[in-house]
C-alpha cells in the first residue's frame, strides 16, 4: 500500500508541473534570507502567472484567496545544483556503460530529472552527457512533457584523444572516440561551435585527467593553456559560459588564466591556484559528499578498480583543499557530480561542506546566490523579479542543514511539484 501511495503521489506531481502557472500566494512561517543569513518570521511571497515573484512581505491577519500555508514551515528559494549528470546513474560506470544507448539514456534522464526536482532543486546545470541526451530532457521539460528542474546543458564535454571526456574502454579495431574529442586551438573552436548548434547552453571540458575513466591520471594535464584559452574566447562570444573539469594543479591554474569560468572538481587545487582564482573572480565547484559513496558503493555498482583507486588518491585532498578554498575567500559554488552516486540524494553534500568548514548558511549560499551568479539566472533567493521558485523544510537548516535532505514542499516557477504538508 505504502508503494502504492507512493508512486501515485509521483503521478500527482507529474500532472501537478504540466499545469500553467497561475499566480498567487505562499505564507512562509518561517523564511530564510540567504543574503543576510537570517530567518525572517510569517512572510508571504506573492508571485505572478509567468511564474515570477512580484513581493515579499510580512503577511497580514487576512490572506488571498488560495494561498497556500506553509505558516509551519520554513521556506528557503529553490535549490540548484551546478554539476549534475542527469542522463547517468551510477550503475553506468566501466564496461556496463558500453550497452546504453543514447534513447536509452534520455530516458533515464527524464526518471532522474523528476527525482531531481522532488529533492528540491529547481536548477542544475547538466556538465557532460552522450548524442545530446540532456539536450532532449530539457526540451521536454520546457514543454511541459515530464517534470523536472530548469536545466543548462552541454551536451557532449570537449577533451582530448585519450582523454578523461574520450571513449578509452574499447582496443583500438573499434575505433571508438568520444563526440566531444577535439585536438588543437582551432578544432576546439569548431567543436565549441557544434555543440552549441545543436542546442548547448553551456560549455563542458575536460582539463585535467580524471577518476571514473581508464587510462588517465587524475593530476595529469590535458588541454593545454592554448587550446582553453580558444575555448573561452569561442564559447564567450556566441553567449555561453565554460566549465573546466580539472583535478590537477596545473590544468586548474592554467584554466583560470585562459578566462574559463568555473573549476569543477578542484581536488588538487593549490595556494597560487585559489589566489588565481580569487583574483580572476573564478568560481571553485568541489563534489566532496561523492567520494563517500565511490568508496563505500564504488565496487557494488561496477567501477573500474583503478576508479576506486585514484578516488583514494583525491578524495581527501579535494576535501582539505575545499576548506582552505573556503577560509581564503574563494567563490564556492554547490556542485555534486549526481549521477555518481544516486540522483535525488544532492542535498547530502550540505553536511560534507558543513563538516569541512562551512557554516550552514554559507552552504546554503553555494546552492543559492552564488550557484545563480554562476549560472547565470533570476534565482537563488526569493526577491522581487525572481523565478518563484520555492521549497520547504520542518525545523531550522541555519541550524540543522539535514533538514535539507528532507525537502516537503517544491515550487518551480510558480507551479507546485510536490506539497507534502497538503496532507496533514
Amino acid at each position: 500500500m505504502r508503494k502504492f501511495c507512493i508512486a501515485f503521489g509521483l503521478i500527482l506531481a507529474v500532472a501537478v508541473v504540466s499545469e500553467a502557472a497561475p499566480g498567487g500566494t505562499v505564507r512562509c512561517g518561517k523564511l530564510v534570507d540567504v543574503r543576510s543569513g537570517k530567518l525572517v518570521e510569517n512572510q508571504l511571497v506573492s508571485f505572478d502567472g509567468n511564474g515570477n515573484i512580484t513581493s515579499v512581505a510580512a503577511a497580514g491577519a487576512s490572506l488571498p484567496a488560495g494561498t497556500i500555508d506553509l505558516s509551519r514551515e520554513t521556506c528557503l528559494p529553490g535549490l540548484i545544483d551546478v554539476h549534475t549528470h542527469i542522463t547517468s546513474d551510477p550503475t553506468d560506470n566501466g564496461y556496463a556503460g558500453l550497452g546504453i544507448s543514447v534513447p536509452r539514456r534520455a530516458v533515464t534522464g527524464a526518471k532522474n530529472a523528476r527525482l531531481t526536482l522532488l529533492a528540491g532543486f529547481t536548477t542544475v546545470r547538466n556538465v557532460g552527457a552522450d548524442g545530446f541526451s540532456d539536450v532532449a530532457v530539457r526540451d521536454g521539460i520546457n514543454a511541459g512533457e515530464i517534470p523536472g528542474p530548469r536545466m543548462i546543458v552541454s551536451g557532449p564535454p570537449l577533451g582530448i584523444t585519450g582523454g578523461h571526456c574520450d571513449d578509452n574502454l574499447l582496443p583500438s579495431e573499434y575505433h571508438k572516440v568520444g563526440q566531444g574529442v577535439a585536438d588543437g586551438p582551432w578544432a576546439a573552436r569548431a567543436k565549441v561551435r557544434e555543440v552549441i548548434k545543436y542546442g548547448a547552453t553551456v560549455i563542458k571540458i575536460c582539463a585535467s585527467g580524471g577518476v571514473l575513466s581508464k587510462g588517465d591520471l587524475p593530476g595529469a594535464p590535458h588541454y593545454t593553456l592554448q587550446e582553453m584559452a580558444a575555448i573561452a574566447e569561442e564559447a564567450h562570444k556566441l553567449g555561453r559560459k565554460v566549465a573546466a573539469h580539472a583535478h590537477g594543479t596545473q590544468s586548474i591554474k592554467d584554466a583560470i588564466r585562459a578566462g574559463i569560468d568555473s573549476i569543477e572538481h578542484s581536488s588538487l587545487i593549490d595556494d597560487e591556484g585559489i589566489a588565481l582564482a580569487k583574483q580572476h573572480g573564478t568560481y571553485l565547484v568541489f563534489d566532496i559528499y561523492n567520494d563517500d559513496f565511490i568508496l563505500q558503493q564504488g565496487e557494488k555498482v561496477g567501477m573500474l578498480q583503478e576508479s576506486i583507486e585514484k578516488e583514494k588518491m583525491v578524495g581527501r585532498l579535494q576535501r582539505e583543499n575545499f576548506r582552505k578554498a573556503f577560509q581564503a575567500g574563494a567563490k564556492i559554488a554547490f556542485g555534486t557530480d549526481s549521477g555518481v552516486y544516486p540522483h535525488g540524494d544532492n542535498a547530502k553534500q550540505f553536511a560534507k561542506m558543513v563538516e569541512w568548514g562551512m557554516k550552514p548558511i554559507d552552504a546554503i549560499q553555494a546552492a543559492t546566490i552564488n550557484a545563480a551568479d554562476l549560472i547565470g539566472i533570476k534565482a537563488g533567493s526569493l526577491e522581487a523579479g525572481n523565478y518563484a521558485d520555492i521549497i520547504a523544510v520542518d525545523g531550522n537548516p541555519l541550524e540543522n542543514v539535514p533538514a535539507l535532505e528532507n525537502v516537503k514542499f517544491v515550487m518551480k516557477g510558480g507551479v507546485v511539484a510536490r506539497n507534502d504538508f497538503a496532507a496533514k
